[in-house]
């Protein structure tokens, strides 16, 4: 099931990272308003044909007469579904800049919020499922920023598109299968069936085998609905997955600590409590090392903040096998808390320019009206369509790269 999560959740990471420094982030992996036309159903006699044929398939799979003749029909074909799958783009962010995002002022104090908000649902999914409340929460504000963008786009339709588009059809027949399990069981109906483009769905981006798999009805009323405004099964279904996945009650994901010189080309390796503090590792919060059994010790970038990671650390990963990712909901579900950020300094980027730089610099392409969508340090598409402006405008090689001599010109 990891590798199944990992097609979807991959975009996530390249959705959220795509909107810094100049917008909205991604809801969840690849979304996409369904109100764009692209992701309009047309016309498409070879897609027809396909639905044809892969009707009797559907049928054999168990598939009742009655929910593909309420489904089939009404799907179409989205051109938008295509082209978001053929131009994925992996970004390559650095930890700062996803920190940035993953944990920005917004989320957090949203994420306090919602925490707060449903503390005792929290509780109670905590104490069936043993997952800790916060990590559910951070889960939560990353995939759909807390509900708010759980993807409207029709899922029989968008995987529909892909299965027939042949590129991965095998994996998105398998996934159009489940959606249609999904209708077949009563869950919910063809028009609620929405999410993505690429077919994740609900608050916290399900895809269809995994919701089949751990989907839970925490809330009593005879459907597992992830979809509704109500985050109830949601919740419970991602603590379900963790759980399943092996998650360790009262183990922690990691924290931050400070290592030594000497320590940091052991990055990677695991080892006792007592041989880290041996070494000299220590906790940037303060206090001794704690969590229980092996640690292991991550630097995910010289010079950068280090840090020790539990078991659980890799059960997160098992919903993202992206380091960043890991590290982005604990961080957040640390904040969450009512932690503080990051402490440790993160080191200059390729450009020679550490965080409070890029916001000068976005600050100050504002104030001549170039509009950058926003000053939180994170050169993203609005960023550098903004430095390219003001490049052009001023008889500059237009590469939409910042620099310390743009950032002094600008001053």
């Amino acid at each position: 099931m990891q590798a199944d999560r990992r097609i979807f959740t991959f975009g996530l990471g390249a959705a959220l990272l795509s909107g810094c420094g100049g917008g909205g982030y991604g809801a969840g992996p690849g979304t996409a308003p369904a109100d764009e036309p692209a992701m309009r159903a047309v016309a498409n006699p070879g897609f027809d044909t396909w639905i044809a044929g892969f009707r009797p398939r559907a049928a054999a799979a168990g598939i009742s007469g009655a929910t593909l003749n309420r489904a089939l029909p009404a799907a179409g074909f989205l051109p938008g579904v295509v082209e978001r799958d053929r131009n994925q783009t992996e970004f390559n962010r650095t930890l700062e800049d996803y920190l940035a995002i993953a944990a920005s002022d917004e989320r957090v104090a949203t994420g306090r919020s919602m925490f707060a908000r449903h503390r005792a649902l929290l509780g109670g999914i905590e104490s069936r499922y043993g997952v800790d409340p916060a990590i559910v929460t951070a889960i939560w504000g990353l995939e759909s920023r807390y509900g708010a963008r759980r993807g409207d786009i029709p899922t029989i339709s968008a995987l529909a598109t892909l299965a027939y588009d042949g590129r991965r059809g095998a994996f998105f027949e398998k996934q159009l299968i489940a959606a249609l399990q999904i209708l077949d069981r009563g869950d919910t109906t063809p028009s609620g069936l929405t999410g993505s483009w690429a077919g994740a769905m609900g608050h916290t981006q399900f895809i269809p085998t995994s919701y089949q798999a751990y989907a839970v009805d925490f809330g009593g009323d005879g459907r597992r609905d992830i979809w509704s405004d109500d985050p109830t099964d949601a919740l419970a279904s991602t603590a379900n997955y963790l759980a399943r996945m092996g998650w360790s009650r009262g183990v922690p994901w990691g924290y931050e600590v400070r290592v030594p010189a000497g320590a940091m080309g052991l990055s990677g390796s695991t080892r006792s409590l007592a041989d880290w503090s041996g070494l000299g590792v220590t906790r940037a919060a303060g206090g001794g090392l704690s969590g229980g059994g092996q640690a292991t010790l991550l630097v995910p970038e010289s010079s950068g903040p280090g840090f020790l990671t539990f078991s659980n650390f890799g059960v997160i990963r098992r919903y993202n096998n992206s380091t960043n990712y890991v590290i982005g909901i604990g961080h957040l579900a640390d904040r969450i808390r009512g932690g503080g950020p990051i402490q440790a300094s993160f080191p200059p980027d390729r450009y020679g320019l550490r965080k409070d730089d890029r916001i000068r610099l976005q600050q100050r392409l504002t104030a001549r009206g170039y509009d950058t969508g926003g000053a939180d340090g994170v050169i993203g598409p609005d960023t550098q369509a903004a430095i390219r402006a003001f490049q052009q405008a001023n008889g500059m090689a237009p590469t939409g790269e910042p620099s310390t001599a743009l950032l002094s010109r600008l001053g």
